[in-house]
């Protein structure tokens, strides 16, 4: 259970101990190091003695710079006051590094054996951001290859649920949320361009945020003017999610879809939240089959924000066409991506992505405008919604965490799927919105595996979905003993 900082050091008494820093959340330990009553050195080596500890068994951080991080935090210049006060400064707060992203110094693979020993020369625009606002990257988190919602590749191999070893910790982000679980570390990037952000929270019991899209500037890309892929935060409770957002949000030239960060900080918009207003609550958005125990779990959670003065209905958008617009618009994507890499690395491309990439060069022009009618009707009928209800809840994912050893779903509820990422539903047709969404625990199946309850708001309500986030958080307090030791 997390301890408060009071607890943890004070005048008379030795500093925290290794074991009480890895279970602080990350605004705690922010507020520590503010407060000059730990090092970011000490937090530093507290995750190196973490990561040494557990990651034999969960295989989240397999790309290291132990020693560079404990360097950069003894080389820390003198801390101001100014800085202590600026939204998202993290104080040489150690973080995590998603392997779609490049830290300078070490390879970005991909999770593919093509990019294995592809170096990253500097830091990307997302990474060199966080940087600046004082986070010290110690670590990058292992991801699918190129694209997925289970975390394994032919490079590193699996990620592990610390939940329980034998199931997935979701994907693409699955390195970072199974890193968070375990108590490796306190914040870690992730990216979401189907669910990668929002399902591996679900699965590993932490919080993943999908912002806007714009809220965050992204790396530099071949496909700048996508609005599918959004970059953002993971953290172990709403709080840490908002501080981490402050430090990420912002308007970069070089993302063109990007803008200016909001006047209040999203930490204010947690601390001091409004009133839930009316939600709207669906188990499967009208769309597909959700495991039964999933639906109730979910159910049960949304009802105590009425506790909260929320007015609970079962409002919901019409989403029709939306399976097949997403496919479409993501498969044009991948295509775009990653189809120069056809004809040289066939044989070394895991078979879902070379489906996705011939889909994507395969179809018409005729495929791509009706998926994109399609995408617009969507949002017509999800503004109207929104003219009546503040929020969309449903369950994060469809079914629980599954074995690790089973690739993907292939049914739900006995329903067979078409596709490998049919099962991830209910995440990518909110993607085609462009709204912001977000992923709390908010409970356990019988046999302990976690659930998340997904959250959307109007377009650029980033910190309106996030108060609310905190509410449900506060209403359902589920101590789920996040950080866990693997079992």
């Amino acid at each position: 259970m997390q301890q408060s900082p009071a607890k943890l050091a004070t005048a008379t008494q030795p500093g925290p101990t290794a074991h009480g820093l890895c279970s602080l959340t990350a605004s705690q330990a922010v507020d520590l190091l503010k407060r000059r009553e730990v090092s970011s050195l000490e937090l530093v080596d507290a995750a190196i003695a973490r990561i040494e500890a557990v990651d034999p068994v969960v295989n989240a951080l397999p790309i290291r710079r132990l020693e560079q991080a404990r360097d950069e935090a003894r080389a820390l210049p003198p801390p101001s006051a100014e800085q202590d006060a600026r939204p998202g400064w993290l104080a040489g707060l150690p973080i995590a590094v998603k392997d779609y992203n490049d830290l300078a110094g070490l390879p970005t693979t991909y999770g593919s054996p093509i990019y294995a020993q592809n170096v990253a020369v500097r830091s990307d625009l997302t990474v060199a951001n966080l940087q600046a606002h004082g986070a010290i990257a110690i670590a990058k988190s292992n991801v699918p290859e190129f694209a997925g919602a289970n975390t394994f590749n032919t490079v590193f191999g699996a990620t592990r649920n610390p939940w329980n070893t034998d199931l997935t910790a979701g994907g693409s982000s699955g390195g970072s949320a199974a890193a968070l679980a375990s108590g490796m570390i306190w914040l870690a990037t992730g990216n979401d361009l189907g669910g990668s952000l929002r399902i591996p929270a679900s699965f590993c019991g932490v919080v993943g945020m999908r912002p806007s899209a714009g809220r965050v500037p992204r790396p530099e890309s071949v496909a700048p003017f996508d609005p599918l892929w959004v970059e953002g935060p993971m953290g172990r409770c709403v709080e840490d999610v908002a501080l981490m957002l402050d430090a990420q949000a912002g308007f970069d030239p070089r993302d063109p879809l990007s803008y200016s960060a909001p006047a209040r900080s999203h930490v204010e918009a947690v601390r001091q939240p409004g009133r839930p207003g009316r939600i709207g609550f669906s188990p499967n958005l009208g769309l597909g089959q959700v495991d039964p125990e999933v639906a109730a779990i979910c159910q049960a959670a949304v009802l105590r924000l009425a506790d909260a003065g929320a007015v609970v209905d079962d409002g919901c958008p019409d989403f029709s066409g939306g399976i097949d617009a997403f496919q479409t618009l993501r498969a044009n994507l991948i295509a775009a991506v990653r189809g120069p890499l056809l004809d040289e690395h066939r044989a070394r491309i895991c078979p879902e992505i070379i489906w996705n990439i011939e889909k994507g060069l395969h179809q018409s022009g005729a495929d791509v405008a009706k998926a994109e009618r399609q995408r617009g009707q969507i949002f017509l009928r999800l503004a109207a919604f929104f003219g009546e209800h503040d929020i969309l809840a449903c369950p994060t994912v469809a079914v629980a965490p599954f074995p690790v050893a089973q690739r993907f779903p292939t049914e739900i509820a006995g329903q067979p799927l078409q596709s490998y990422i049919d099962w991830m539903y209910l995440t990518f047709v909110l993607t085609l919105t462009g709204c912001p969404c977000i992923s709390v625990p908010v409970g356990l199946t019988s046999d302990g595996r976690p659930v998340g309850l997904q959250l959307m708001a109007r377009p650029r309500a980033d910190a309106e979905l996030l108060g609310v986030a905190r509410l449900l958080e506060q209403a359902v307090d589920l101590r789920t003993g996040v950080p866990r030791d693997p079992s």
